[in-house]
């Protein structure tokens, strides 16, 4: 069975890993959740032991809702008898989007009249609503015309713990606090002897967490009312598994009196508010670890250094405006770090990248979390302080010098026109020298610190190159590199990809968490050089990027095979009516969302669309007036039919072309290089014409079949 878990924007991964961990046989990330398959007490136990979730879903009908009717019929369709007892309450919580319905309040309250009529129908005692504490809690997702029924199998929010007495102003979320110590390693460290700091502590949700994650306390224990026997059910849906849910309770009990017994007391923190000390405290002996715990009033300037050897300083440091947080305070912080526990890691959320960065930290990983409605930066530095670095620069050898002498003469080439076209993301060297085998890309950061970065793509090797050679000439490549763009060794992404081979371009490839902003054409754009193959950011499609978005001025846009939407962002800049991105990945619609909001846009002008974009085509009903279609060579997603652009080209194009409007163009791109165009049955629905060689910038011009290209008109 499929079940959703929820959780904040930027915790999807952990939590995904979460889940499979409590034994859900499958568990897949999406936007502000997860997606899961496993059996009913796979999902309880979700509900008593995710530190993550904020809640977990159980859904009961799933129906097509072209409105409120539809609405109204489908909810009265399910036997409500069989899920809710006379006289039991209810709430209904309801998310909506699309047209049909608009008011998620309205929405809710159509769910909670068919289930009420339909108690009334049979003559039963009709169930009344209490929407802080209800007996059964229903969830409706209406999306796309498409409604899902669940059951909240928490009876409310997950992250709440139960020991939160008192609270200072802005406290952080419970499943907040644990994935910044997830993030930071906590449980190991915890095993392997370390501490636990937070500096400024507040009043304690992170040492609180983080004790109780070392106990091994399942968070749900503590939403259990206080001294009440047996194992209470969160919620009392008549499907609830009583049997097992006690049994899940039991061990849990066991597993909390275990590990609470053997606590060590290796958890230290302070604030320079007393009253926030004081509520820490008070909290602390609710959660029942107030002896493992050390609070104290101290400035972060007299911060203390713990005995214990090693460890993981967490820290939610203010970035409200209301806390007056400001980059003063953020140096100060680092400073401290550094000079108290210097060989630590760090675990630290910060507002956003700015302040991060004032810090002074050097972050070996970086990530993104929303605390509600704030988007933060989460920084990991191991250690806090580097050891200085004691190797003096080496003479480039005579195969680098080369390679470092070709780089400067291409430099000098492209220089006029990047000055001219404004470019700061180019190729710098592809494969110049046979040798050194490899593309070089450079990537100027817009704004903060405008660094520079470099992503190197080594070619395969023949098999008849000894390793030790390719070992020689890849050091001597990126020494050659990095003097010549004076840039360090963690600023070089480096990769191999083999030459001719088609594929996806959204494979996953690390999680290292770096990502910058860029900028092309006057929009901004996020790139991530380390964590995917790609970066986000086709540098060869620059001209054609260029030309469909001054051709979609004040017209309607789509994008399909979207990828991070960057051709969207600037049709959008560029003033298009409207865009339309359609992607069936849900992590790059995210980065295409990122990439809209981070130029001031979104909203109903600009839809996302996650579904199979050939299927979608076929199905769509609109017209639009500029279509951008860069499909990948091959696809074997899990979530659609599988796809190859050599077999499927004629069926795409000729449903891509019926979307066209009256004067409208079709861009069509493969970077396929033993693709070949049907060009007579193009021929029976459009006019075509081969762009390819006006698509090339002047940085690929030794790789001219990176790409090709067509222009497609109505015929």
């Amino acid at each position: 069975m499929k079940f959703f878990v929820s959780c904040a924007k930027g915790l999807e991964y952990l939590l995904a890993d979460e889940l499979q961990a409590l034994g859900a046989a499958r568990a897949t990330a999406t936007i502000a959740g997860a997606n899961a398959e496993g059996t009913l007490a796979d999902a309880q136990r979700a509900v008593l032991w995710s530190r993550l979730a904020s809640r977990v879903l159980w859904p009961l009908a799933a129906f097509d809702c072209a409105d409120e009717q539809a609405l109204y019929a489908g909810a009265a369709a399910l036997p409500w008898h069989e899920h809710l007892r006379e006289g039991d309450t209810l709430a209904v919580d309801a998310h909506v989007s699309g047209e049909a319905i608009t008011h998620a309040r309205f929405a809710a309250q159509r769910v909670k009249d068919a289930v009420v009529d339909g108690f009334r129908a049979q003559g039963l005692e009709r169930p009344s609503v209490d929407v802080e504490a209800p007996d059964l809690r229903l969830n409706l997702s209406l999306r796309k015309g498409r409604a899902t029924l669940s059951v909240d199998l928490g009876g409310g929010p997950l992250h709440r713990r139960g020991w939160r007495a008192e609270q200072r102003e802005a406290p952080l979320k419970e499943n907040l606090a644990a994935a910044v110590l997830l993030r930071g390693g906590w449980p190991a460290l915890y095993a392997d002897g370390g501490a636990l700091l937070d500096p400024m502590c507040g009043s304690g949700t992170l040492l609180i967490e983080g004790a109780l994650m070392a106990a091994d306390v399942a968070p749900g224990l503590g939403r259990m009312p206080a001294g009440e026997e047996g194992a209470p059910l969160p919620a009392r849906w008549t499907g609830f598994d009583a049997a097992a849910w006690a049994a899940l309770v039991a061990e849990a009990r066991a597993r909390a009196q275990a590990g609470m017994a053997t606590l060590r007391p290796v958890f230290h923190g302070s604030d320079l508010d007393s009253h926030s000390i004081a509520a820490a405290q008070a909290n602390a002996r609710a959660a029942g670890v107030a002896q493992a715990v050390a609070f104290e009033v101290r400035d972060i300037d007299a911060l203390a250094t713990p005995p214990q050897p090693c460890g993981l300083v967490v820290c939610n440091p203010p970035y409200d405006r209301r806390l007056a947080a400001d980059g003063a305070l953020y140096r100060r912080l680092g400073t401290a770090l550094q000079r108290a526990v210097p060989t630590w890691r760090a675990s630290l959320l910060c507002g956003d990248a700015e302040l991060a960065q004032a810090t002074g930290l050097r972050a070996a990983k970086k990530y993104q979390m929303f605390n509600g409605a704030l988007e933060c930066a989460l920084i990991v530095c191991d250690p806090l302080r580097p050891p200085p670095r004691e190797d003096a620069p080496r003479e480039l050898s005579e195969g680098a010098r080369m390679v470092a002498n070709r780089l400067q003469r291409n430099l000098r080439k492209l220089k006029h026109w990047r000055g001219g076209e404004q470019v700061s993301c180019f190729r710098a060297y592809d494969a110049d020298i046979p040798e050194y085998a490899a593309a070089i890309d450079v990537y100027a950061e817009d704004g903060g610190e405008q660094r520079t970065f470099l992503h190197v793509q080594e070619y395969a090797p023949p098999a008849e190159i000894p390793e030790a050679d390719v070992r020689r000439r890849r050091g001597e490549l990126l020494a050659a590199a990095r003097e010549t763009f004076a840039v360090p060794p963690e600023r070089v992404a480096l990769k191999t990809r083999e030459r001719g081979k088609g594929g996806s371009k959204y494979g996953r490839f690390q999680q290292q968490g770096e990502r910058f902003v860029v900028r092309e054409h006057g929009a901004r754009l996020w790139v991530n050089l380390f964590d995917y193959l790609d970066s986000g950011l086709f540098l060869d499609h620059r001209p054609l990027r260029r030309r469909m978005a001054r051709e979609a001025t004040g017209r309607r846009f789509l994008n399909l095979f979207c990828y991070t939407g960057v051709a969207s962002v600037q049709a959008a800049v560029a003033g298009a009516a409207s865009t339309t991105s359609v992607d069936l990945s849900p992590t790059y619609l995210q980065w295409c969302a990122d990439n809209l909001a981070l130029n001031g846009l979104g909203g109903a002008s600009h839809q996302l669309v996650q579904g199979d974009a050939l299927a979608w085509l076929e199905a769509e009903r609109n017209r639009y007036d500029v279509i951008f279609c860069d499909p990948p060579t091959f696809s074997n997603s899990a979530r659609a039919d599988d796809f190859d652009v050599q077999r499927e080209h004629v069926r795409l194009l000729r449903a891509a072309c019926a979307r066209l409007a009256q004067g409208g163009v079709l861009y069509f791109s493969n970077n396929f290089r033993r693709f070949r165009l049907d060009t007579e049955a193009v021929a029976q629905f459009a006019e075509c014409e081969e762009i390819s060689a006006s698509t090339i910038p002047p940085d690929f011009e030794r790789n001219a079949r990176i790409h090709r290209a067509w222009r497609l008109t109505m015929a």
